[in-house]
C-alpha cells in the first residue's frame, strides 16, 4: 500500500507542477458550520440550539468511520453525511467556480455536485457545470486513481471511472472520478492553483447538505484525498488551530498546509507517533490523569482512538467513560443536575461552577501528555447548564472540542501528530 500511494504522489506532481509550488506553507480560512459565515448558518436559530446541533452531529458520527467490506468491484463504504463542522473555500476548474466544502480528516476523496445532476440536493450556490471547465478530465479505468480507490467501479459499457459512496443514513453520492484545476484561496489573498486534481463529480446525490455547501474535502490518508494528491509539496505536514466554539464570530479557524515546523519549536510542544492505518489518523492514549488518580485506556498495536476535526464530543469506551466521568465528578464541589436534552451526563449550574472548579484532564497520548483545560472539557449546552463533552461510546474518537486552542500539526510522511497549545485567535 505505501509503495503504490508513493507512486501515486509521483504520478500527480507530474502531471500537476505541484511540486512548483512556492507559496507554502500556505493558510486557509476554516469555516465552522454553526458560525455566522457558513451557508449552514440558521439566523433564527440561538447560540444553544448551535451547540446542540454540534452535540448531535457528534452521537451519530462514528457511522462515518464504520465502512463496510466490500467485495473489490462492490464501490461502496459507510460513512455519515453531512457531519463534518468546519468548511473551506475553493473554487474548481477553468475559469474557476467556488464552492464551499466541508473539511473531514476521515475521508479519502474531494468531491461535489455536478451538472446534470438528477437528483440533486438543495444548494443555493451554482451547481459545478463540468462542460464549461476547459480543464475537466475523465479519467480512464485503467488510470492508477481508479485502480487504487475502493469507492470506485467501471462497468462493461463504460471506459470512465465511476465513483460511489455510501452513507449511514442511505444516502448516496454517485458520479465521474474525474480532474480539474482545484484553487484554494490562501488567507494572504494569494490563490493556490493545483492542476489535474482527482476530485468525484457527483451526479447522483441523495443527501441532506443545505446551503451553498457542496460535498467534502477529504484529508485522510487515502491516496484521492487532498493530502496525499498534494504530495512531497507539503513534504506530507499539515496542521490547523481550532478556535473556541462560538467564541470569536468574526475570527475563523486556519488551517495550514506544508511545513509549519517553525510554529512548533516550543518546549510545550509534545508528539505522539500516528498508528499507520489507510484511512484513519489513528492514535494511542494510554491513559487519563485527573490530579493523583489515572484511568487506564487499554492501548493496541492498531491505535485505539482516532483524531477526529469533525467531531464536537470526545467519544470514550463505556468502562474508560465511566471511571473519569467518576473521577472528574468527585473533583467538583458543586451539585449535579441533569442535562435538559439527555444527552450529557455530568453537568452543572453554571453560576455555580467556576473554572477553577473543573480539574484538568491530561491526555496521555503516547510520549505526549496534552493538558485539557476547562474550555476542552465543559460546554454551557443551554441556558444556564454547563456539562462535560466526553461520552461513551464503542468508537473512541479525540473530539474537536478537545482540540481547541491548540496548533494541531501532522506529519504524515513521518507518522507524528504533534500538540502545541496555542491562542488560536492570534494566528
Amino acid at each position: 500500500m505505501e509503495k503504490l500511494y508513493s507512486s501515486l504522489v509521483f504520478v500527480f506532481l507530474c502531471l500537476s507542477g505541484i511540486s512548483l509550488i512556492e507559496a507554502l506553507p500556505f493558510g486557509v480560512e476554516l469555516i465552522h458550520r454553526e458560525s455566522s459565515k457558513s451557508p449552514f448558518y440558521v439566523s433564527t436559530e440561538t447560540h444553544f440550539q448551535r451547540v446542540t446541533n454540534a452535540i448531535r452531529r457528534s452521537i451519530n458520527r462514528p457511522n462515518h468511520f464504520k465502512q463496510s467490506r466490500l467485495l473489490p468491484n462492490d464501490a461502496e463504504s459507510d460513512v455519515f453525511a453531512n457531519r463534518g463542522e468546519y468548511l473551506m473555500s475553493y473554487s474548481i476548474g477553468t475559469p474557476p467556480v467556488k464552492t464551499l466544502g466541508i473539511v473531514d480528516t476521515g475521508s479519502n476523496i474531494i468531491w461535489l455536485q455536478c451538472k446534470p445532476c438528477r437528483p440533486c440536493y438543495t444548494q443555493t450556490s451554482p451547481i459545478f457545470d463540468p462542460s464549461k471547465s476547459k480543464t475537466y478530465r475523465f479519467l480512464p479505468c485503467t488510470s492508477n486513481a481508479c485502480e487504487s480507490n475502493r469507492d470506485t467501479s467501471c462497468s462493461s459499457n463504460s471506459k470512465s471511472c465511476q465513483y460511489t459512496i455510501r452513507y449511514g443514513d442511505n444516502s448516496t453520492s454517485q458520479g465521474d472520478l474525474s480532474s480539474d484545476t482545484f484553487t484554494l484561496s490562501s488567507t494572504t489573498g494569494s490563490p493556490l492553483r493545483l492542476r489535474n486534481t482527482v476530485i468525484g463529480c457527483g451526479h447522483r446525490n441523495t443527501l441532506v447538505f443545505q446551503g451553498d455547501g457542496s460535498g467534502i474535502v477529504g484529508l485522510g490518508i487515502g491516496p484521492s484525498s487532498l493530502i496525499t494528491q498534494l504530495g512531497t509539496s507539503i513534504e506530507g505536514k499539515f496542521s490547523y488551530c481550532l478556535l473556541p466554539l462560538f467564541s470569536q464570530p468574526n475570527i475563523s479557524s486556519i488551517l495550514i498546509f506544508g511545513d509549519n515546523d517553525d510554529a512548533f519549536s516550543s518546549e510545550s510542544t509534545v508528539s505522539t507517533p500516528i498508528v499507520p492505518d489507510a484511512d484513519f489518523y489513528r492514535l494511542n492514549l494510554l491513559s487519563f490523569t485527573v490530579g493523583d488518580s489515572k484511568i487506564e485506556f487499554e492501548s493496541s498495536s492498531d491505535g485505539n482512538i482516532i483524531i477526529d476535526s469533525g467531531t464536537t464530543l470526545t467519544l470514550l469506551p463505556p468502562d474508560v467513560y465511566s471511571e473519569l466521568e467518576s473521577v472528574v465528578a468527585s473533583a467538583i464541589p458543586q451539585e449535579r443536575i441533569e442535562d435538559p436534552s439527555g444527552t450529557l451526563s455530568l453537568c452543572y449550574k453554571s453560576s455555580s461552577l467556576r473554572n477553577s472548579d473543573i480539574p484538568i484532564i491530561t491526555a496521555n497520548f503516547d510520549g505526549a501528555d496534552v493538558k485539557l483545560n476547562a474550555l476542552n472539557t465543559f460546554v454551557e449546552v443551554s441556558e444556564g447548564i454547563t456539562c462535560f463533552v466526553f461520552i461513551p461510546s464503542s468508537f473512541p474518537i479525540f473530539g474537536n472540542l478537545a482540540q481547541q486552542n491548540f496548533l494541531i500539526g501532522y506529519d504524515v510522511q513521518n507518522q507524528v501528530l504533534k500538540f502545541k497549545p496555542t491562542d488560536c485567535s492570534k494566528l
